[in-house]
């Protein structure tokens, strides 16, 4: 679940801030912006750890990925040479 509170709810209270990192990760914004965020080691290792060819070749594909090739309707044709 990712939570979200600003910077002064954070200086005051950094071990909830911890707590609520354990169950996602913790957007901290600065001015109604986000600005930073709190992740657990084990989250962060989990985003940064280099993934082997067997694990992207496993990883599923976007499903919501749209592409749209147009038809080719031209087909070649030779060059005059006159």
């Amino acid at each position: 679940m990712v939570s979200q509170m600003t910077s002064r709810q954070f200086n005051q209270d950094t071990s909830g801030a911890k707590r609520a990192a354990e169950d996602g990760p913790v957007y901290i914004t600065s001015r109604g912006r986000p600005a930073h965020v709190l992740l657990t080691f084990e989250a962060y290792d989990a985003l940064v750890a280099p993934h082997g060819i067997l694990d992207m070749l496993a990883a599923p594909i976007g499903d919501n990925a749209e592409l749209d090739i147009p038809a080719f309707d031209d087909l070649p044709v030779p060059a005059p040479f006159d």
